[in-house]
């Protein structure tokens, strides 16, 4: 072969949606231009519409029964998958923060080991969260008084908008531990990191529907998910443009969602459990403990 081997054309990667377990491309063909901080095209994204929304939701719903009927044990094996696969892919990720976000590459490797991380630490909960917010409660009565938590449901994530990738992870795998389902709104502006998430949930034993994301304009798709009468949840975390939270929340009360408001927060510190109890229902079960013997023991 010649020294000079031929120029080639760049593969540039055309980015969909994540929904029901497939990589759409928006049902209105629509797309945008998503640049770097410094104003470089990077990617055009998928500009979702609310028909792609409603296509998430009945994805959500049908995969929720399943998810949540999953043994705690099991969506923690998969969670852990979840960050063994990114582990896999730690380089590409590095590089679409650091363009997302304006990062060099030494901090965007920080911001993307923590979400790595974050995917474990979370992983780590799924069997242990109804341990602390469940158990058996004192009653005066003969009774077995026992509490349970119970997933909500189908959950709208409004994700943040300048935390591309930790603070993503950050509100998703609350929702998903506890055996939610989602339907994410990525940040309008940094979307890939979130898109390309997609493509890692796609392979890491995941069943399709669990985690759906879309990316477009989140004052667009909100409304309609946040009135959606099958969706039991609202996180209102990247809500932050002028009156949005507020209409959310208000239109979030028709069929009365749970609804996390948005608050100021700095995703690289450890997280609570108060993300994932957000989201959980507690559900508490009587049961008379009756008697033995001639003596009347109870039991």
């Amino acid at each position: 072969m010649s020294e000079k081997s031929e120029q080639r054309l760049s593969v540039f990667k055309t980015y969909k949606l994540y929904v029901g377990g497939k990589f759409p491309r928006s049902e209105s063909g629509r797309v945008y231009e998503v640049s770097d901080s410094k104003g470089n095209w990077l990617a055009n994204a998928p500009l979702s519409s609310r028909k792609d929304a409603r296509d998430a939701v009945v994805a959500a719903r049908k995969a929720f029964g399943g998810w949540s009927g999953a043994t705690a044990y099991n969506r923690g094996q998969v969670l852990y998958r979840v960050a063994e696969m990114l582990e896999g892919r730690r380089d590409q990720f590095v590089r679409e923060v650091a363009e997302a976000e304006g990062l060099s590459k030494s901090k965007a490797a920080v911001v993307v080991d923590a979400a790595i991380d974050r995917w474990v630490w979370y992983a780590g909960w799924t069997d242990k969260i109804a341990q602390v917010v469940g158990g058996a409660n004192p009653v005066a009565g003969p009774y077995f008084n026992l509490s349970t938590p119970e997933p909500t449901g189908v959950v709208t994530v409004v994700a943040p908008r300048d935390s591309s990738f930790l603070g993503l992870v950050s509100v998703i795998a609350p929702v998903i531990a506890t055996g939610n389902t989602a339907v994410v709104i990525a940040s309008e502006k940094s979307p890939l990191p979130a898109l390309s998430l997609g493509e890692v949930l796609a392979t890491s034993d995941l069943p399709g529907g669990v985690v759906n994301i879309l990316s477009g304009k989140a004052s667009e798709m909100a409304p309609h998910l946040a009135a959606h009468q099958d969706v039991n949840a609202i996180d209102l975390t990247g809500a932050t443009e002028g009156d949005l939270a507020r209409d959310l929340e208000i239109a979030a009360a028709d069929n009365l969602k749970r609804v996390l408001r948005p608050r100021t927060e700095d995703f690289a510190e450890p997280p609570g459990t108060d993300r994932m109890t957000a989201f959980l229902e507690t559900k508490t079960v009587w049961h008379p403990t009756g008697s033995l013997g001639a003596g009347g023991s109870s039991y």
